[in-house]
C-alpha cells in the first residue's frame, strides 16, 4: 500500500505541472505491480479544492468520481486530535494540519511509502516511491 499525497494528485492532474511526467510513471508503476492507494478524506478536500481553483471544476469533478478507487480512511474526531498534536510537535511552517493527519494516518495502518512530491514525508521517516 501506498499513501497519495495532494502533491501527487496534483501533478497527475496537470500536464504543465514540472512532476507531471514523473507522477504519471510512478502511479502506472504501483498499478502493474498490484500495489493499492491510500488517502484520508482531509486529502480529498484539499486536493479537490486545489484542482478546482487552479483547473477548473471539471477536473475537480473527474477526481471527486475517482477518488472512490483508492482505499479511503475517514478522519474522526480521535485522529484529528492526534494530528493537531503532531502538527504541534513539529511546529514547523510550511507543515499543515493536512500532512500531520497523513502522517498519523500512514503510521496506524503502517504504510511506509508516499507518492508525494512534498519532502516533508522523508523528514517524518517515510520513503518517497
Amino acid at each position: 500500500m501506498i499513501f497519495l499525497d495532494t502533491s501527487a494528485i496534483y501533478a497527475l492532474s496537470d500536464k504543465a505541472d514540472p512532476h507531471h511526467i514523473t507522477a504519471l510513471k510512478k502511479f502506472d508503476d504501483a498499478l502493474r505491480a498490484g500495489e493499492t492507494f491510500l488517502i484520508h478524506n482531509y486529502i480529498i478536500v484539499e486536493s479537490a479544492a486545489l484542482l478546482q481553483a487552479r483547473l477548473g471544476y471539471p477536473t475537480a469533478a473527474r477526481f471527486l468520481r475517482e477518488v472512490k478507487s483508492f482505499d479511503l480512511e475517514w478522519i474522526d474526531q480521535e485522529l484529528h486530535e492526534d494530528a493537531e498534536k503532531e502538527l504541534e510537535r513539529i511546529g514547523k511552517r510550511g507543515v499543515s494540519l493536512v500532512d500531520c493527519a497523513s502522517f498519523v494516518v500512514m503510521k496506524r495502518r503502517g504504510v511506509k511509502e508516499v507518492l508525494a512530491f512534498d519532502a516533508d514525508f522523508q523528514e517524518q521517516g517515510f520513503t518517497l516511491y
